[in-house]
């Protein structure tokens, strides 16, 4: 399916959205990273900011957690690599909280 062709007035105001959406994404998974925001306070938020993130890049936020062990705990969870956080169920969302007991 071809895109619709967009004006230049258009394309730019959609360009400053997701520039604004990229920006908010990285202040979060810096905030996760830095401490100041814990791992059950992003899992709560309900906006498409936050539910379009995948996983595995909320793991590699947190403090001391790499690309391999994100990878690990993706696997022992059962949590396809691909998941974004708005398709995790409440099952998983309970086992990746109690991996984490000083994150909630």
């Amino acid at each position: 399916m071809a895109l619709p062709a967009l004006t230049p007035a258009q394309r730019a105001e959609a360009l400053r959205k997701a520039a604004a959406v990229r920006k908010e994404r990285g202040e979060l998974m810096a905030a996760l990273k830095a401490g100041d925001l814990l791992l059950a306070t992003l899992l709560e938020r309900e906006d498409s900011v936050v539910g379009k993130v995948r996983v595995r890049r909320v793991l590699e936020s947190l403090p001391g957690i790499g690309s391999v062990r994100a990878g690990q705990l993706l696997a022992d969870l059962g949590i396809s690599e691909t998941r974004r956080v708005q398709g995790l169920g409440a099952n998983q969302r309970e086992r990746l909280l109690a991996l984490f007991p000083r994150q909630t």
